[in-house]
């Protein structure tokens, strides 16, 4: 089973901005807890970060159709990205949408989700360990045969 690992702009900056929202790991770190569950879930892992909504949407068109699921953190792209989303929907492969704040308490325009309707799951503000119960969800839905 292979997952794709996407996280939109501003999160390789994971460590060094605003840790009381987002937590004091940096993306290296997240990227290496997933490894491991990855490892004990019998999963691949195929990670992905750009600042760049284009470079987001190459990755998914260029690696979904070798992989079974897409656990992803948009960033901003959250709010605004509707070709992002597009290119989840078009990719058929169940997703699942994290986020290391809890985005339903911030500043009214962050609780708007573009991404949502095209997610199995939202998770929201559980910081690092929002990533690892993705993928743990993300795995259980696809082993349950409601995945690609």
């Amino acid at each position: 089973m292979k997952i794709l690992v996407i996280n939109g702009p501003n999160l390789n900056m994971l460590g060094k901005r605003e840790a009381r929202h987002y937590g004091s790991d940096t993306l290296k770190a997240i990227e290496q807890a997933l490894a491991e569950k990855g490892k004990a879930l019998g999963c691949e892992l195929d990670f992905f970060q750009s600042n760049h909504e284009g470079g987001l949407i190459d990755f998914i068109q260029e690696k979904s159709q070798d992989a079974d699921g897409i656990l992803i953190n948009p960033g901003a792209l959250t709010h605004y990205g509707y070709s992002l989303h597009d290119a989840l929907l078009d990719s058929g492969l169940p997703v699942v949408e994290v986020h290391l704040s809890d985005i339903r308490t911030r500043e009214e325009w962050r609780r708007i989700s573009v991404i949502s309707d095209v997610a199995i799951r939202q998770i929201s503000g559980l910081k690092k360990q929002g990533y690892l119960l993705g993928l743990e969800t993300l795995v259980e839905h696809i082993r349950g045969g409601e995945g690609k």
